[in-house]
């Protein structure tokens, strides 16, 4: 395939103001590669820096992350948000040492089989930490993609399989190109083409942007993130909060005051989350009305 117009000046521009990632250094690890891409999603950097930090030094090696409970998993994934995502690279971790030997395979299906991975991680880890081409098509690059390519301020809430054909053209052809593509489109659109207040002034591709080229039309329907105060996410993470700081299992009666007391409303949201995080794997119902993180004081 030929050079596309617009990989020149965004590989130009990415060498010069690509951020110093450590998950981006030549001697990052496969599986600090795949910790970074799960704790990245819907995460931005400054808040995933310091835990993926921790738990490199803690778990150097999947089979350190497999040999422990999954609940201390939950407690180092902090405020991250999402915390299911700590219970799948802990499952990820176990099924990388029974069926690879302790070692994040290289192959992309065996990647995607992996607990909790997705097309998107599979590609992003095949691609930083192995070199092989593929699209990795994460919000930033479909939102670039989408302003530059499609004259659309954003991307259609859900990628299509046309979309993803569109995306795949635009991977340059040699593996080693197609990886800095790929990274150097998503700083892109989290430093300069960004959601709410694109830096158009200072992108290396405006010349070339058909929605700027457009007059930077505003689309109408765009759907805006949830609210997260009074939500049961919010809820969530409060009675998590309470397990995560608790060296011994925790009374329900406790619990409770994760949540202020109202009216029965109050009552019925804690109840309801609560119910939420034990169907999800992410607290543990012991003996005696009292809960834990999944495995830490199993049997007390």
């Amino acid at each position: 395939m030929p050079n596309h117009p617009l990989h020149a000046p965004v590989l130009d521009w990415y060498r010069t103001h690509r951020r110093s990632l450590p998950w981006r250094k030549p001697g990052c690890s496969p599986w600090g590669v795949l910790v970074s891409e799960v704790m990245l999603q819907q995460t931005p950097v400054a808040r995933v820096l310091p835990v993926w930090q921790e738990w490199l030094e803690r778990w150097p090696v999947p089979a350190d992350l497999a040999a422990r409970p999954p609940g201390e998993a939950i407690r180092a994934w902090g405020r991250l948000g999402y915390p299911r995502r700590a219970l799948r690279l802990h499952e990820a971790a176990q099924v990388i040492v029974e069926r690879h030997g302790g070692a994040v395979p290289d192959d992309h299906a065996a990647l995607l089989a992996l607990p909790g991975i997705g097309t998107y991680t599979a590609a992003a880890v095949s691609t930083f930490a192995f070199g092989r081409r593929h699209a990795v098509i994460d919000t930033n690059v479909r939102r670039v993609l989408a302003r530059a390519v499609g004259g659309r301020q954003f991307p259609a809430p859900a990628l299509t399989a046309a979309e993803t054909r569109r995306l795949e053209r635009l991977v340059p052809d040699e593996p080693a190109a197609a990886a800095t593509w790929a990274v150097a489109s998503m700083e892109m659109g989290a430093l300069v083409c960004t959601a709410r207040a694109p830096r158009c002034g200072a992108c290396p591709v405006a010349s070339l942007c058909r929605w700027r080229l457009d007059g930077a039309p505003v689309q109408d329907g765009v759907r805006r993130g949830q609210p997260w105060a009074g939500t049961d996410r919010q809820v969530r993470g409060r009675i998590l909060a309470v397990l995560r700081a608790a060296s011994e299992p925790v009374p329900a009666g406790v619990l409770a005051g994760a949540v202020p007391d109202g009216d029965l409303s109050d009552r019925a949201q804690r109840d309801r989350s609560l119910d939420a995080l034990v169907a999800d794997g992410l607290v543990e119902p012991l003996s005696g009305d009292r809960y834990a993180l999944p495995g830490v004081h199993s049997g007390r």
